[in-house]
């Protein structure tokens, strides 16, 4: 199958180097200390945050630091499949604690400790790219929260198919089998948080495909910024009027 025509268009009409159409809304659950809303095309997800607040499991309580907990969860309606996916199956488990540990890695914990934080993450609409989209929405609605950060952390994948690298896979892409990269990263700080690989690559192609993941989280970044500042602007106009 090709993927790239010989025009240089991928099969949603991007090219190579082109991240999909980004979407994100501040403030999507009235009962959360934060939330949001994030899209990445086609994928659609919705994230919850509640705390920091009092542990619920005293033998969890830690002295020196809060304690992070996330949920990840697909609608039954997000894939064009009608399969029932019981609660709390592998790939279920396995997202909750990647995204749980990339949030860890940009959350001030120690500034709150003996106090647990909830992130509860849901694909509403499954595209490729479903991972990325999570910690995205989770990392604006940690924002949205005013839980302290490091640095906003964000994330994108990027593969390489038929001799091609190629940035913000969508579903087609994703599931061609081809090797792809999924990156978190903090940009302000350069660091990576997260890297997960399917399948392998020699060295010199992956050092190509991990900063083209990078520049798209960049990018990302750019746009988290963006929506953030312009929700301060409406509340700071709210608070005014």
């Amino acid at each position: 199958m090709e993927f790239v025509s010989p025009e240089g268009l991928r099969l949603d009409g991007r090219r190579p180097l082109e991240m999909r159409q980004l979407r994100a809304e501040i403030g999507a659950v009235s009962k959360a200390d934060g939330s949001a809303v994030f899209e990445m095309g086609n994928t659609k997800v919705i994230a919850a945050v509640y705390g920091p607040r009092e542990v619920e499991n005293r033998a969890q309580q830690m002295n020196d630091q809060a304690l992070v907990r996330c949920e990840y969860t697909m609608a039954n309606f997000s894939t064009g499949d009608r399969v029932r996916k019981p609660k709390g199956d592998r790939r279920s488990t396995e997202i909750s604690m990647v995204i749980r540990q990339t949030m860890e890695a940009c959350i001030m914990t120690h500034l709150m400790p003996r106090s647990q934080i909830d992130i509860f993450v849901q694909v509403l609409q499954a595209d490729g790219g479903t991972r990325s989209a999570c910690i995205n929405a989770a990392t604006l609605a940690l924002a949205d929260a005013g839980i302290p950060m490091r640095d906003l952390v964000t994330s994108c994948s990027a593969g390489y198919l038929n001799t091609t690298p190629l940035l913000d896979l969508n579903y087609v892409e994703d599931s061609a089998g081809g090797p792809d990269v999924t990156v978190g990263y903090l940009p302000k700080l350069d660091k990576v948080t997260l890297l997960q690989m399917d399948s392998k690559l020699p060295l010199d192609t992956f050092e190509s495909v991990m900063q083209l993941a990078i520049e798209g989280c960049k990018a990302v970044a750019n746009y988290l910024r963006e929506v953030l500042l312009e929700n301060t602007k409406q509340l700071e106009y709210r608070r005014g009027s």
